[in-house]
């Protein structure tokens, strides 16, 4: 009898399992939108939301180029890491070395063996773009500044930014440094940056440390009480930077950072970030230039907020936030999947968790496609839990695509050897009787 047995088993384990991969097309299928021509005068740019990563414009972005004082952001990530995880404080002293008070550019602010806290610091560095803060702060954290640009290339890295390369915390060129005891700049090369790093970075930075908003979003303010005039931000889509009237067209409803910079290799940057109706969007501008016949040097920097400015109001204007897929809901491609030795023969199927995609307003739910996918190879095999994940959905619209996990949506126990026993001895007689209907 169990000789039997044996040989009935192996003649049911030639029954194939197969995996279902199934996807949904619309009557239409859809194409990715196709990008108004915003005429940006820059030589590369990019448009990113904020809470799901999704690229909504991007011209260039992946060209390395001079980002300036935006290379600063990596400096406040740094900084804003240490002081997050509290192995510094905002109350810490940092001094200022001769280097530091003299490497010129933005700032000027502090002078030679001067203290100020990391809090100060980062004012200066945030609103003022200060060169000398940044390197003061640099060598706080690291002993000197190569040392510290060695830290921002290993986040560098960490974080994805496969296009960038730092020699300096400020973003300085060596022919920017105006002290020519501190041009021997052992590190090869001069900071890049292409636009998608810039972004990838600032997305980071208000993500993982949201207080630099507080920072970046000051128009204006004294760095010491005894000043005599404020640090002036360099943002002049900050609502309320306005001190000209020519600066106060350029004010963003929800403007908050993040970060400019300008040097003659790089022209006129910049990292912006607002925020409105509870939707983010970072934008990025490299090198923007005026459109004007002979600019004056106002018109000029201001070019970067004009294209700044067509970024933001495309980004707003033209796209929402959508649920496509929701948890718990049943895959119509794909409703179950089958189960060995089970009190049940099969599993239904759920997807695990919502899918919301920044899209084109006015899309509808039929223009967005759905994949999904039996990842269990026929190999699935009770007990089952519910929740486990049986495969995935993709979901897509264009070149924006997100995946979601499958699961399962109830528990399958295992079956008794007498039942699995019946099952097979019926399924085999089953197949039998196919076969045998086939002859005839």
């Amino acid at each position: 009898m169990v000789k039997r047995l044996s040989g009935l088993k192996k003649g049911l384990s030639l029954v194939l399992a197969v995996s279902l991969a199934v996807a949904y097309v619309p009557a239409s299928s859809s194409k990715a939108w196709a990008a108004p021509e915003l005429k940006l005068n820059v030589k590369s740019a990019i448009l990113i939301d904020a809470a799901s990563g999704q690229v909504l414009y991007e011209n260039n972005a992946d060209e390395p180029l001079p980002p300036a004082s935006m290379a600063k952001m990596m400096t406040e990530y740094i900084l804003m890491e240490r002081i997050d995880s509290g192995k510094l404080s905002w109350d810490s002293m940092v001094h200022t070395s001769h280097y530091a008070a003299n490497v010129g550019g933005s700032g000027g602010m502090l002078a030679e063996n001067e203290q100020l806290s990391v809090k100060d610091m980062l004012y200066a560095l945030s609103i003022y773009s200060s060169n000398d803060a940044a390197v003061a702060l640099a060598e706080s954290m690291a002993g000197n500044e190569q040392q510290f640009v060695a830290l921002m290339n290993e986040k560098a890295k960490e974080l994805g930014m496969s296009k960038t390369h730092f020699t300096s915390a400020t973003g300085l060129t060596r022919s920017d440094i105006e002290d020519p005891e501190l041009k021997n700049n052992p590190l090869e090369g001069d900071t890049l940056m292409s636009a998608r790093d810039a972004a990838t970075l600032g997305l980071h930075l208000i993500k993982d440390h949201p207080t630099i908003l507080e920072f970046t979003k000051i128009p204006s303010k004294k760095l010491r009480e005894t000043d005599q005039f404020p640090m002036e931000n360099w943002n002049w889509m900050l609502e309320g930077k306005a001190t000209t009237n020519f600066q106060k067209q350029f004010a963003y409803p929800g403007m908050d950072g993040l970060k400019t910079g300008s040097t003659d290799a790089a022209g006129y940057c910049f990292t912006g970030t607002a925020l409105r109706n509870g939707v983010r969007l970072v934008s990025v501008v490299m090198n923007a230039q005026s459109t004007k016949k002979n600019p004056n040097n106002s018109e000029r920097e201001a070019a970067r907020f004009i294209e700044t400015r067509k970024l933001l109001d495309y980004g707003f204007n033209n796209f929402e936030t959508k649920t496509v897929v929701t948890k718990d809901s049943a895959v119509a491609t794909l409703p179950s999947v089958k189960v060995k030795k089970g009190l049940k023969n099969s599993v239904p199927v759920v997807v695990g968790g919502d899918v919301s995609l920044v899209l084109p307003k006015g899309i509808k739910d039929a223009e967005i496609k759905k994949a999904a996918v039996d990842t269990t190879g026929g190999k699935l095999t009770a007990p089952i839990k519910k929740g486990q994940e049986l495969g995935t959905m993709t979901v897509s619209y264009g070149k924006i695509t997100k995946t979601v996990k499958l699961v399962a949506a109830e528990d399958v126990k295992k079956a008794g050897v007498f039942r699995l026993f019946f099952r097979s001895v019926g399924d085999f007689f089953s197949r039998l009787g196919h076969t045998i209907k086939g002859w005839f």
